[in-house]
């Protein structure tokens, strides 16, 4: 892994306003790149905004199309990795909760989210598979908000070469000082059972639809402690530098790396 300054976004995005939200975000991805990031990470549906109300016909095919052109074209402009939220909407069937990865060589791919809230898998299809990105010497991978809460996601992502794993939300109900409470019960343990960074940002602000997002932002260190954190209820972008040298001193001490140490064995029925 190389030294990597991230750019983690808490934002407002409203359901369908697909243009005011990609407007708001190249403003962000702007001012990253004047502060020399390596990468921004944008809430989940940042782009699409967060909707349960039929988001198969929040735009069409073609549309869902162009807006990961849009993607690609800013994160290659701004020589960055763009991570952003979007439902998008496939050649047939129920939309996705996606997140698309690019990069300044052109689009990595997307996280369709594996595992949906109760409420969401009535709307929406699940993705099938955890897979990680790599972009010039960082190997990643996503969780998108309602993932987080099932460590195996972490374990795979991990066993398939994440050092980092980023963790766009948006969850509502709650202030910001609750909301942080509650990322603070699971994510470090995400982070200290794997031996990865977690980076985890929030949609803030009521939408349209009345759902209403406290701003949190925190980045953990392998350990599991807070290199950086922010509540508030307007829009922030906070800066966190991830270290190799960190994440080495974890996973070259064999009582702080458990990963290598898993008896595979034992593992091997299915778990129901």
């Amino acid at each position: 892994m190389r030294d990597l300054l991230v750019a983690a976004v808490s934002m407002h995005s409203e359901p369908g306003e697909v243009d005011k939200n990609l407007e708001r975000m190249e403003f962000f991805v702007h001012e990253a790149a004047e502060r020399s990031a390596g990468a921004v990470l944008f809430p989940e549906l940042s782009i699409s905004g967060y909707t349960l109300k039929e988001p198969e016909k929040i735009y069409d095919l073609n549309r869902s199309r162009r807006i990961l052109e849009k993607i690609v074209r800013m994160a290659h402009d701004a020589k960055l990795i763009i991570m952003a939220g979007m439902v998008e909407i496939p050649p047939e069937g129920r939309p996705y909760i996606s997140h698309a990865v690019a990069g300044p060589e052109g689009l990595l791919g997307l996280h369709r989210k594996t595992h949906l809230s109760p409420p969401e898998k009535e709307k929406y299809s699940e993705g099938d598979s955890l897979d990680v990105f790599h972009e010039k010497g960082v190997t990643f991978g996503l969780e998108l908000c309602y993932e987080s809460h099932f460590p195996e996601i972490t374990t795979v992502l991990s066993l398939k070469g994440a050092e980092i794993i980023f963790m766009p939300h948006a969850s509502p109900r709650g202030n910001p000082d609750e909301k942080m409470k509650s990322w603070l019960r699971h994510l470090p343990g995400r982070a200290f059972d794997s031996g990865v960074f977690v980076v985890a940002c929030n949609q803030v602000g009521k939408n349209k639809e009345g759902l209403v997002f406290p701003g949190v932002i925190v980045a953990l260190d392998p350990q599991g402690w807070i290199l950086e954190s922010w509540t508030g209820n307007e829009e922030r972008m906070v800066f966190v530098e991830l270290k190799t040298e960190v994440l080495k001193e974890t996973r070259a001490h064999r009582m702080k790396y458990f990963i290598p140490h898993r008896r595979k064995e034992l593992y091997r029925d299915p778990v129901s």
